[in-house]
């Protein structure tokens, strides 16, 4: 009877100890980097969080790139910042989990030192490095293989174009990491590549979990010069001296791989099932479902990996909130959420106007590394919100595309799929939930999480401890759905074909 007492008072403590767990969540974005506390839960925690924003480089031979220590320094500002406002629940956080911005590329010195800027997603200088690549590879092997396509934003163009434009460097780089590697060797002096964003780099075979022997003999990079792979359950603790001073609740407790942003955004917005599929517009536009790690993925779309036992499928388009705020800048508008009275009122497809709104080059679904954005069907009555209106038809036509591609990946479903939006443009914008809602003609519902992809790698960790049982069963709090209107969505498919016409003509297929 003892016995049984004791067992009941066991588990009672550590029931108790797992109710008040709190996670540090980490998101590394393309223009600012955030954290948060979140409880046991999957809530962020009231009033403790940081943001700190920065600027990419940028050059007009399509760089986009950062600097990686000035961005260390700003993730370690927003850890300063979250836990002096956590104040005594620090004692109580019992992991960190970090997510990083898919597909960038630092190489680093014996020593660990960056040897260059980070490149970013967004870097289409290697489109010609990518172009060589398709014309002596066999691309759908290398895309059957890895789930991504040979395209300037991956590894192996990045990697191909390096050692021509930069040889010495290419050969002094002992490691080539992306930034959520290099960050947790900063802090804590060694580091493990998820699966997540292993996947991420186009050099991952997805089917045998390990980097692609043959693209790597073909590009001249060793085994010893890629980073150890792991999955979310192969943490790290043990801070560095310097951040174990600094942040001494972080010393001892597990520091989760970093996983790519889009993976903890699903997660994160309600998503983690293949019911559920993810309508991202943030900087960059996305449409991703979870899906058994072993599908093929179709030509226009990517698999890459949540963890070893779930996949992601989707497309990812270069422009999003990106080009908007470029309209905006350029025609000396408002922000979005400010120029939603100018365009709300304007009929649907109603300027003439016909945008590819390429400013970093085409991803999902054609690839055209080498695009560029054009506009059609300007004349002495286009106004600057007509341009604003059709630059987010625009964005919703690229996402139809993707749609139509996972539909028919995905046409075994019984059930139609609820199309969840999140992303800081999206939530932003009335007017553009409707454009995609009549565009894709389904109803959207908006994501009330605003931070999808912190509480996506809080959710993570907090399964991954054993706290919660699944994260597919973590429920997000929605807005009431935008429906699709028949009228506009006809309207919609003239505008779809006028800009299927406009690509097929400057781009081919």
């Amino acid at each position: 009877m003892q016995q049984t007492t004791s067992s009941n008072d066991q588990q009672q403590s550590r029931d108790q100890s797992q109710s008040h767990a709190y996670i540090l969540a980490l998101d590394i974005g393309t223009s600012s980097v955030r954290a948060l506390l979140y409880d046991a839960t999957g809530s962020a925690v009231p009033h403790v969080h940081a943001q700190q924003t920065y600027t990419v480089t940028t050059s007009s031979d399509g760089e986009v790139t950062v600097d990686a220590d000035m961005l260390v320094d700003l993730v370690s500002k927003t850890i300063d910042e979250t836990l002096t406002a956590a104040g005594p629940l620090t004692s109580q956080i019992k992991a960190v989990a970090t997510d990083t911005f898919w597909h960038s590329l630092l190489g680093v010195d014996a020593s660990g030192r960056p040897l260059m800027p980070l490149l970013t997603w967004e870097d289409t200088r290697p489109r010609r490095a990518a172009a060589e690549l398709r014309a002596q590879l066999d691309e759908d092997a290398v895309h059957k293989r890895t789930g991504a396509r040979i395209h300037a934003s991956y590894w192996p163009a990045k990697l191909r174009w390096l050692s021509t434009a930069q040889p010495e460097l290419f050969k002094q780089t002992a490691k080539w990491l992306s930034f959520g590697e290099y960050l947790h060797r900063r802090f804590l002096g060694r580091s493990v590549c998820s699966l997540s964003m292993a996947s991420g780099t186009g050099m991952l075979v997805t089917g045998a979990r390990s980097w692609d022997a043959n693209l790597q003999e073909f590009l001249g990079v060793r085994a010893e010069q890629l980073p150890p792979l792991g999955d979310l359950q192969d943490s790290i603790t043990g801070l560095k001296p310097e951040f174990a001073s600094r942040w001494p609740a972080l010393r001892d407790i597990p520091w989760f791989p970093a996983i790519g942003d889009g993976a903890a955004a699903n997660v994160g917005s309600g998503c983690a099932t293949e019911e559920n599929w993810a309508i991202t517009i943030g900087t960059s536009s996305a449409i991703r479902v979870i899906v058994p790690p072993d599908i093929v993925p179709p030509k226009g779309l990517w698999l890459y990996l949540l963890d070893e036992k779930r996949g992601l499928l989707g497309g990812a388009l270069s422009e999003g909130g990106n080009i908007l705020a470029w309209l905006a800048s350029t025609l000396k508008l408002p922000p979005l959420v400010e120029a939603e009275s100018l365009i709300a009122t304007l009929p649907p497809d109603g300027h003439g106007l016909t945008i590819l709104p390429f400013l970093s080059g085409e991803r999902s679904p054609g690839w055209h590394d080498e695009a560029s954005m054009a506009i059609t069907g300007i004349n002495s009555h286009t106004s600057p919100a007509d341009l604003l209106r059709a630059g987010l038809e625009s964005l919703a036509y690229q996402l139809d595309e993707v749609y139509d591609q996972l539909n028919i990946a995905l046409e075994k479903q019984e059930i139609a799929p609820t199309l969840i939006g999140s992303g800081g443009a999206m939530l932003s914008s009335r007017t553009l939930q409707g454009i995609i809602a009549d565009t894709l003609n389904a109803p959207l519902y908006p994501s009330l999480e605003r931070e999808a992809s912190t509480r996506g790698v809080a959710l993570l960790a907090l399964e991954t401890l054993g706290i919660i049982p699944d994260v597919a069963y973590a429920t997000v709090e929605l807005g009431a759905p935008v429906l699709p209107d028949e009228a506009r969505h006809s309207i919609y498919e003239h505008g779809i074909k006028r800009h299927q016409r406009l690509y097929y003509t400057l781009l081919g297929e």
